[in-house]
């Protein structure tokens, strides 16, 4: 026998469609902890029964979830919890951080760390002289174990001349030596998954993602951190404030 999910009453003042209701209700029980990051949603059937009302509603219900970007999908499994980051875009933070102030664990699944010989772009962005070494890290990053980015960050190797040396925090690693950055700039666009990017974050071949490319500086002005992140857009949300010129 299911349990009925007796805080949920159809508002016979609303005038939104039921399934709408259903969705906002399932989104409540999202941030009030009822389910967790990379838990399973109930089936539609036993989601139909504890809410009493029909599959095709709460079918609805999770779809809407879906386009929002609040739920995934995951064929012959089911419908999950997805990780969603704010991100204000007035305050620079390493990814660790973001995740930490939220709750989630972050992580990391290292690709490749090396110290290799700068390309043109890279030493435009850095200030370096031709020929310069940076050290190149490719990750994937991790909330609670679900992929959320593939990046590529690039530090001057006079600074970070061990790269393997780095953990979970490019930022705190840094910290170590006196070379965290106190101000960036940041360049934000959509783009299309090509095939390599979309195995990797686990979406679609085509799915638009963000692409973020980020320049950090110490006080002193030079430029020590370049780093290309590729963001699935159904989990991160850019946030910036604004106000009018009197």
């Amino acid at each position: 026998m299911s349990t009925t999910h007796t805080d949920f009453k159809v508002d016979l003042n609303d005038n939104s469609p039921l399934y709408m209701q259903v969705a906002r209700k399932l989104i409540q029980d999202v941030r009030d902890g009822r389910y967790q990051v990379d838990q399973a949603l109930p089936s539609e059937r036993l989601l139909s029964e504890q809410l009493d009302v029909s599959r095709v509603t709460a079918r609805k219900a999770i779809d809407q979830l879906v386009e929002q970007g609040l739920v995934v999908r995951r064929r012959g499994s089911g419908n999950y919890v997805a990780p969603r980051i704010e991100q204000p875009l007035s305050n620079l933070s390493s990814f660790s951080e973001q995740l930490q102030q939220r709750g989630y664990r972050p992580g990391s699944q290292w690709l490749s760390r090396s110290v290799v010989v700068a390309s043109a772009d890279e030493q435009l962005s850095l200030g370096l002289s031709p020929n310069a070494r940076v050290a190149r890290l490719e990750r994937l990053r991790l909330a609670d174990d679900v992929v959320m980015a593939y990046e590529v960050s690039v530090i001057p190797a006079s600074v970070l001349p061990k790269p393997e040396a780095v953990g979970n925090s490019l930022y705190e690693h840094l910290a170590t030596t006196g070379h965290t950055p106190v101000r960036a700039l940041q360049h934000i666009r959509a783009m299309n998954a090509g095939a390599v990017l979309a195995g990797q974050l686990g979406v679609p071949e085509g799915q638009a993602v963000l692409y973020i490319t980020r320049v950090g500086y110490l006080e002193s002005g030079q430029a020590v951190e370049l780093t290309h992140s590729y963001c699935r857009s159904d989990h991160y949300d850019f946030v910036a404030e604004m106000r009018r010129v009197a």
